[in-house]
């Protein structure tokens, strides 16, 4: 299956962020921890130049500790300052403006020293769709003045939104890019939620994640499905689906027959790993 998604408001949103630049300070990139790579738009950093830029890992609260730990120190490396943050509790919020002005300091004590009375630092908020971007705003402004969802597409235009006295915020829509390279990325997205789920195959997407999570975490899908021991070759399309069939026996998406349903299943499970019913995770790690 091929994974495509790019709405029309999502050009002019490309668009729109490269005629604001000149007014921008600092760029706030919202990322997913729990898949800082593949929810990283590789347009950005053509779209966004060589803006002063923090890399927030938000939805901390959903991945794997130990792996977000990694990725703070892979961006580190790449020269990015980076902190992991859930905008919906609050969770490394305050931060964020601090760490932002921190990018700017030298502008900053330049003005300064010119006599000059530093204007609101104005910080552009860029990420994919479904990332969290309008919560981080509503939760640094204190109010809730952009539209959230749990679904990709929310947000369609761009606002500009204060932040007390000393920062100004643009939001704008989330923007995926035309083509996927590696599809794995597209399925990565699908399974957190990054894509609209009326274009997909459900069933491939959920098969992905149960391959994926029952290498690297069977613990958590066998406590919460109540499933036997971890499979020797659970690379096997056989394989996956007998742990899917478990699953939906387990949650009872039978239909005549006694067969299961297994695009019941699927968007069950889907959804019981997108609420953090099967703990933390993280899809990909950076080394």
């Amino acid at each position: 299956m091929t994974i495509q998604w790019f709405p029309g408001h999502m050009t002019r949103a490309r668009r729109q962020i490269q005629d604001k630049l000149k007014l921008i300070d600092v760029v706030i990139e919202l990322l997913d921890a729990r898949l800082p790579l593949s929810s990283r738009n590789p347009m950005i950093d053509d779209i966004l130049q060589n803006k002063p830029r923090l890399i927030v890992l938000n939805k901390a609260d959903l991945a794997d500790a130990s792996v977000t730990r990694e990725w703070i120190e892979y961006f580190k490396n790449e020269g990015h300052l980076t902190i992991a943050a859930d905008a919906s509790s609050g969770q490394g919020i305050k931060e964020i403006s601090q760490l932002a002005k921190q990018l700017l300091k030298d502008k900053i004590d330049r003005q300064i020293a010119k006599g000059i009375n530093p204007r609101a630092v104005r910080a552009l908020i860029v990420g994919i769709p479904n990332v969290g971007k309008s919560t981080l705003i509503n939760r640094l402004a204190g109010r809730n003045i952009a539209a959230t969802g749990d679904r990709p597409g929310v947000t369609k235009g761009q606002q500009w939104i204060k932040v007390g006295t000393d920062m100004e915020l643009l939001d704008t829509p989330g923007i995926l890019w035309p083509k996927f390279e590696d599809q794995n990325v597209g399925y990565r997205l699908a399974v957190t939620g990054a894509i609209k789920e009326e274009i997909l195959n459900v069933e491939d997407i959920a098969f992905f994640a149960v391959k994926y999570l029952s290498k690297y975490y069977w613990p958590r899908m066998q406590e919460r499905f109540d499933l036997g021991e971890q499979p020797r070759d659970f690379d096997t399309p056989d394989e996956i689906v007998a742990i899917m069939e478990a699953i939906g026996r387990k949650r009872g998406c039978i239909v005549s027959g006694g067969r299961v349903d297994l695009e019941k299943a699927s968007s069950l499970f889907l959804r019981e790993l997108r609420a953090g019913k099967m703990g933390t995770f993280s899809m990909e790690a950076p080394f």
